[in-house]
């Protein structure tokens, strides 16, 4: 051990950066640590914790987003502080963290998106889902985007859940979404749009899909929408076929059921159609001022030396009309001031969670990373929690080992006056679970679960009203 560091007279410091899932399950790892002392400190730029639960779950799967009932849990630990609406390079530093903290953990995530590369990628009506679902799960980065949805069809690149998600929204009736926690502006913007038709491309076949059961079942279940399947699509290939015999996957295999059961239904003449497209890749958006079409190549499988089955394109090509066109091919990590960064796969590079300097190849003392920004954006929330747990348990080897940071750090009441100096409306836990309150209340009226607030000032506002508001009652009442 290092020292009686993580004793009572010297409890272990810890900054995690980051408040969605991978950092709460750092933090919940921390906790269960018996005969360990540890004050644990949560940053997050914005005042709401969370993370892609709260802006990256679609609004109308409220059931997965009820696991925020497990991070309160880890929140109402008495050594745990969150600070919220405070950003790293911005309102703290790198030296900070690293003069105030025994260790830290980076649990940001993949903020940005990937690109799909093609000519007129950036023309109006060409979107990013990170963009789209940040719009409308009300995320403040995209409150103040825009989308122009009365064009008759859209297109959405990638056959994973988000991408699912997004085909889901688009077709949703109103007055389903209304019952969800979707933005205010987005269910406005949503409600008459003149999308009719909306095509997902997957870039390989039917048996390579990364959507699960759930996500496409879901899609079959939309009122007034027909899903489109063309039979010759799902018709396995003799790689796929091979592949599906050798390898059992019970998520894949209920995939090919549900797409075989749709391309049998008779279609009925609804008002919207989802068709579903596999082994094609956006080559070209068409267009001069805005998007007019999107030309597609067909794909065929090859299997690659190292043995994975992968597309290739053909001489085959099509042109869809449609205005809209979102890309939802994966999420991207972006670099932190002063870490270390990966930047052709988008991760801080480390060995078991431990940051490695690739300068030297060693690790970087007393500092970890959690989550996408560790391994890539894959997986689900869950995925998230054995990830967390590595990177803690070498955390907590290298305590054992006497290689964190030096011994002797600022009590946490320095910390705070220094950021009342610098960020004199940071946000608490309990700030936030009165945020969470007031927008419960606000979609009370109309049946909602909430309605949240997309504006940073609108949220502190709000907060600082009720704290004054409940100030003069318990001044009345004394």
């Amino acid at each position: 051990m290092q020292g009686d560091l993580g004793t009572p007279a010297a409890p272990l410091r810890v900054a995690i950066i980051g408040s969605g899932p991978s950092g709460f399950y750092a933090a919940e790892h921390l906790q269960e640590q018996d005969g360990l002392e540890v004050q644990i400190d949560m940053y997050d730029r914005l005042p709401t914790p969370f993370g892609l639960v709260r802006g990256g779950v679609a609004p109308d799967h409220q059931k997965i987003k009820s696991v925020t009932r497990v991070y309160d849990k880890i929140a109402a630990h008495p050594e745990f502080r969150f600070y919220g609406n405070v950003e790293m390079g911005r309102d703290i530093t790198h030296e900070d963290l690293s003069a105030y903290y025994h260790a830290i953990i980076y649990a940001v995530g993949a903020r940005t998106d990937r690109r799909m590369g093609i000519p007129r990628e950036y023309l109006p009506g060409s979107h990013s889902a990170t963009e789209f679902v940040g719009w409308y799960n009300a995320h403040p980065d995209f409150r103040s985007l825009g989308f122009d949805l009365s064009s008759t069809g859209a297109a959405v690149v990638g056959n994973g859940n988000v991408a699912m998600d997004l085909a889901r929204i688009l077709a949703s009736p109103p007055e389903a979404l209304a019952a969800t926690d979707i933005a205010e502006h987005a269910l406005r913007a949503l409600t008459g749009n003149g999308i009719r038709e909306i095509h997902v491309l997957g870039r390989r076949g039917p048996a390579q899909a990364a959507f699960t059961n759930k996500e496409l079942k879901e899609l079959g279940e939309l009122p007034g929408v027909d899903v489109v399947v063309d039979p010759a699509e799902v018709a396995l290939d003799p790689l796929s076929e091979a592949d599906v015999a050798a390898r059992p996957n019970r998520t894949r295999d209920r995939n090919l059921e549900l797409l075989r059961e749709y391309a049998e239904r008779p279609l009925t003449g609804a008002p919207k159609r989802i068709v579903l497209h596999f082994l094609v890749s956006p080559v070209e958006i068409v267009g001069t001022e805005r998007v007019e079409a999107l030309t597609i190549v067909h794909n065929e499988l090859y299997e690659s030396e190292d043995g994975s089955i992968r597309p290739r394109p053909t001489e085959r090509q099509t042109t869809i009309p449609l205005g809209l066109v979102f890309r939802a091919i994966g999420y991207q990590g972006v670099p932190l001031p002063g870490i270390p960064f990966d930047a052709m796969r988008g991760v801080i590079p480390n060995e078991a969670g431990r940051i490695m300097d690739p300068r030297v190849g060693a690790p970087v003392q007393g500092e970890y990373v959690v989550g996408w920004i560790k391994r890539g954006p894959q997986g689900i929330i869950g995925t998230n929690k054995p990830d967390s747990q590595e990177s803690v348990d070498s955390l907590l080897a290298d305590l054992r080992g006497g290689h964190l940071n030096k011994h002797e750090v600022p009590a946490r009441e320095v910390l705070e006056r220094l950021l009342g100096e610098r960020r004199r409306d940071f946000v608490s836990y309990e700030d936030w679970q009165l945020i969470d309150l007031l927008e419960q209340e606000r979609g009370a009226a109309s049946g909602a679960p909430r309605v949240k607030f997309s504006r940073v000032e609108e949220m502190l506002q709000a907060l600082k009203e009720r704290k004054r508001a409940a100030a003069e009652e318990a001044a009345r009442e004394g």
